[in-house]
């Protein structure tokens, strides 16, 4: 049951980002309207119903699609980046949100690409059923956070789930999978944080070792770092090599 209730997130997710397409499909697609009635047959109720769960699920589809793909990892590692070169509020949130957004959407398209063709479009156009596109439409999903994920957080889950050990991958519901891809990103985002703030940690201290040995103790460190640690980032291309590292770490 848990299963299924995530496949039809997963679903109402990859139809946000296929909308557009929709529109410019040849087959004639029906129209939608809400009110308000009474009902004549349980089916009548029953559709109702079914409207009103995936209406809420699309309000939630946003942040379901934040934590199933590369975006956790490419917002921290960057938010981290910011923070180790000194300038709190430069580049800007909007700017470092943006960017991992892009980075995400380029990282994911190959599997936004096969649900399209797999999935997606064979369903809009009545060639397999809503199951059929259900699990075609997780699959890609499931197979991306799989080589994401580390075996240890997996485990973790599959032991707080309760669940007999799996033979194999399709043994693990949704449900263990995403959180064990989540802590997996996050461990993985700290760790690359960690080696990026090293070299920044050094001219901090080599600073404030000079700035004490001079007796200028009431000028702020800070102050004399960040330009130097601004020059560094500019000078070896720090942008260019996160970026590429960020990418490429999904890619192997």
């Amino acid at each position: 049951m848990g299963n299924k209730v995530w496949n039809s997130l997963f679903l109402s997710l990859i139809a946000i980002f296929f909308g557009t397409m929709i529109a410019s499909a040849q087959s004639v697609l029906p129209s939608v309207s809400i009110n308000l009635g009474t009902t004549n047959s349980p089916e009548e109720f029953s559709k109702g119903v079914q409207l009103l769960v995936v209406l809420t699920v699309l309000t939630l589809a946003p942040s379901i699609l934040i934590m199933s793909t590369s975006f956790i990892r490419m917002v921290i590692v960057l938010s981290l980046t910011r923070q180790a070169i000194g300038t709190s509020s430069l580049p800007p949130s909007q700017i470092i949100v943006g960017l991992a957004l892009i980075l995400t959407f380029f990282v994911m398209a190959p599997t936004f690409n096969k649900i399209n063709t797999q999935a997606f479009q064979p369903y809009m156009k009545n060639e397999i059923t809503q199951q059929e596109a259900l699990k075609k439409s997780v699959e890609p999903l499931r197979e991306f956070m799989f080589r994401q994920t580390e075996e240890q957080e997996l485990a973790l889950f599959i032991n707080l789930a309760q669940i007999d050990a799996p033979k194999v991958t399709d043994d693990i519901p949704t449900y263990v999978l995403l959180p064990s891809f989540i802590i997996s990103e996050l461990k993985t985002a700290f760790k690359i944080g960690f080696m990026i703030f090293i070299p920044f940690l050094v001219i901090d201290i080599v600073v404030a070792s000079i700035l004490v040995s001079m007796g200028m103790l009431f000028l702020p460190p800070p102050m004399i770092a960040t330009p130097f640690k601004i020059i560094l980032f500019v000078l070896i291309d720090g942008w260019h090599l996160i970026t590429k590292s960020l990418v490429e770490g999904f890619m192997t």
